[in-house]
C-alpha cells in the first residue's frame, strides 16, 4: 500500500470516528497494511472504547515497536494493563512514560496530530495508583509528593485527593486518556491528496523560431543582464523578525517538524505557544524545539527593528531557580530527584497548607523549634508571627506552640506524612504582620506555569525569596516566582496613603 493510500485511509477513518461511526473507522484501520505507530496507537484507542482489552493490548504493542519514545502510549498501554488488573506491568509502563517526558512539566501532541497534553503529574497520579494496588502505600505517597512539584494550578485538587486516600490507605481513580481523540494525519499532506491542474497542457503562442513544435513555453527576448535586480533580503535579517534566543542544551528531534539544535547555538524564535514549544529558525531550517531549552537573547539590531523601544529590565531574567523542573538537562535532574528521594528515606514530610501549598522535610521527631524555624523561613514570616494546628481552623488542642507535646504531633502523623495548617497572626488593621508588597517595574509574560505572570504597575505579595535572582510571590489570585529585577519593594507609607 502506498503512502498516499495510507494517508487516505488514515483521514477516512478518523473522519468516523468524528461521526461517532466507530465500528466503521476500526474497519477501515485494520485494512491498513503498514499502520505507522500513530496509526496504531488509534486503533488500541478504539479497541479500548470497545471494552476490547487484549486486542487494545496487542495494538498498542505494536505503536511502541514502532516508536519507543511515544510516550502517550505508555500510558495508554499501562491504563490497559490496570483495567486487566495486571498492576505491576502497569507500574512500569507509567514508569517508562514519566522517563519518556524527559523531566518535562508536560508533552503537547499538538504538533504530531494529537490534540492532547500529557502531563507528568498525572503519569505519577496513576504510577501511585498501580503502587497502591500492590499494597506499596509509602512509594504511592512518595509519587504523589513528587507530583506537587510537577503539578499546574488545574490539576492540584486531583493530586491533593489522591494524597489524602493514600494517608488513609484507600484507592482512588486513575486518569484515563480520552479514548475519541485519535492521532490525525497532517492536513496539509490530506489537502494535496487530490491534485488540480489549474493550466493545463502548456501550448506555444508565439515563437522567434519558425515553425517551432516546441510545447512548453520559451522567452521571446533575450534578459537583459544589467536591468536592475532585486536584491534578495539576507535570511539572518529575516530572522530578526523574530526573538533572538540562546540555546542552553541539546536537542534531539523525534519527528520530522522538530529541529536539532545544541547548546551555544542562536536561533530566532518565531512563534511561541503556550504548550511549550516554540517554532524557530536555525541555518534557515525552520522547526519546533522545546521553549524551555531557550534563553531570550539581546541584540541590538533586534530592538532597532522594533521600533525603538525600550525592552524591560537591562538585563534578562537569571538562570531558573534549580527547585523547579524542566530547564535543566535530564542527567542533573534526575541526579537532584535522587538526592531529594534519599534525602527524604528517613525523613518525615510535612505538607503545609497555607495561602499556598508546599512541604518541607525534617528529621522523625523533630522540636517544635526546628519545625517552626523550616516554615517560617519557607513563608519568610517570623515563627513569632505564625500560627500553626493540626486542623484548619486553629482553635483549642489543635494549636501547635512551643509547650505542645510533639510526641502527640508525630502519633499523629501516617507513613512518614503529616498535614499541617498555618495562618499569619494579624494586626488591628486586618493585615499580617511584616506582609511585604511590591510594584511591578515591568511586565513579565511566561509561558512557564510554575511562573507568575503581571502587568506593569500591579501589586504583588512577596511570598519568599527564593534566590537573590527570583522571588516567589502572589497577584491577582495567582501564585509562582518571577525575577526580582521586575518589581521593587513598596513601603509601608505609600500603603497607607
Amino acid at each position: 500500500m502506498s503512502f498516499l493510500d495510507t494517508l487516505r485511509q488514515w483521514d477516512t477513518a478518523v473522519t468516523c470516528v468524528d461521526r461517532q461511526d466507530l465500528s466503521e473507522a476500526l474497519k477501515i484501520f485494520l485494512s491498513i497494511q503498514e499502520p505507522n505507530s500513530k496509526i496504531y496507537f488509534d486503533i488500541g484507542c478504539l479497541h479500548l472504547l470497545n471494552q476490547d482489552l487484549d486486542a487494545a493490548e496487542k495494538a498498542f504493542d505494536c505503536s511502541i515497536r514502532k516508536d519507543e519514545h511515544l510516550a502517550v502510549a505508555f500510558f495508554q498501554r499501562g491504563i490497559t494493563f490496570y483495567k486487566k488488573q495486571r498492576y505491576e506491568e502497569s507500574l512500569a509502563d507509567f514508569q517508562q512514560a514519566f522517563k519518556a517526558l524527559r523531566g518535562n512539566q508536560l508533552i503537547d501532541y499538538k504538533a504530531l496530530g494529537l490534540i492532547y497534553k500529557l502531563y507528568a503529574c498525572e503519569v505519577l497520579h496513576n504510577m501511585a495508583l498501580a503502587q497502591a494496588q500492590l499494597g506499596n502505600w509509602e512509594k504511592a505517597q512518595e509519587n504523589l509528593v513528587k507530583a506537587l512539584d510537577y503539578k499546574t494550578d488545574a490539576k492540584l485538587n486531583i493530586i491533593d485527593k489522591a494524597l489524602q486516600s493514600t494517608l488513609k490507605q484507600k484507592l482512588f481513580k486513575p486518569v484515563e486518556f480520552p479514548s475519541k481523540v485519535l492521532f490525525k494525519p497532517n492536513k496539509n499532506y490530506v489537502a494535496e491528496l487530490e491534485k488540480k491542474d489549474y493550466l493545463g497542457k502548456a501550448t506555444v503562442v508565439a515563437s522567434v523560431v519558425p515553425q517551432d513544435e516546441f510545447s512548453g513555453f520559451a522567452p521571446l527576448q533575450p534578459q537583459v543582464e544589467d536591468s536592475p535586480a532585486c536584491p534578495k533580503e539576507p535570511e539572518v535579517l529575516r530572522a530578526l523578525e523574530g526573538e533572538p534566543h540562546t540555546v542552553l542544551f541539546e536537542f534531539v528531534p523525534e519527528t520530522s517538524s522538530e529541529l536539532a539544535v545544541v547548546p551555544g547555538n542562536i536561533v530566532f524564535v518565531l512563534k511561541k505557544d503556550a504548550d511549550n514549544w516554540a517554532s524557530v529558525i536555525f541555518n534557515e531550517r525552520r522547526g519546533l524545539v522545546p521553549y524551555n531549552y531557550l534563553e531570550r537573547l539581546e541584540i541590538s539590531l533586534a530592538s532597532k527593528q522594533n521600533g525603538g523601544k525600550s525592552e524591560p529590565p537591562t538585563r534578562e531574567p537569571p538562570a531558573r531557580p534549580e527547585r523547579k523542573p524542566g530547564l535543566t538537562p535530564d542527567n542533573s535532574s534526575r541526579d537532584t530527584k535522587q538526592k531529594d528521594a534519599r534525602a527524604t528515606d528517613n525523613s518525615f514530610i510535612v505538607k503545609v497548607r497555607f495561602t499556598f501549598n508546599f512541604a518541607v522535610s525534617v528529621p522523625p521527631g523533630s522540636s517544635y523549634a526546628l519545625l517552626i524555624e523550616k516554615i517560617s523561613k519557607k513563608i519568610n514570616l517570623p515563627s513569632t508571627a505564625i500560627i500553626m494546628s493540626l486542623t484548619s481552623e486553629a482553635t483549642g488542642q489543635s494549636v501547635i506552640n512551643a509547650n505542645t507535646e510533639m510526641e502527640s504531633v508525630w502519633s499523629s502523623a501516617s507513613g512518614r506524612r503529616l498535614t499541617l495548617w498555618c495562618i499569619a497572626k494579624e494586626q488591628t488593621d486586618g493585615k499580617p504582620q511584616n506582609e511585604i508588597h511590591l510594584v511591578a517595574l515591568h511586565s513579565y509574560e511566561s509561558s512557564n506555569p510554575e511562573d507568575l505572570n503581571f502587568h506593569e504597575g500591579d501589586m504583588i505579595t512577596l511570598l519568599s525569596r527564593i534566590n537573590q535572582d527570583w522571588f516567589e510571590g502572589q497577584c491577582n489570585g495567582n501564585t509562582g516566582i518571577f525575577p526580582a529585577s521586575f518589581v521593587e519593594e513598596v513601603p509601608d507609607s505609600d500603603l497607607n496613603k
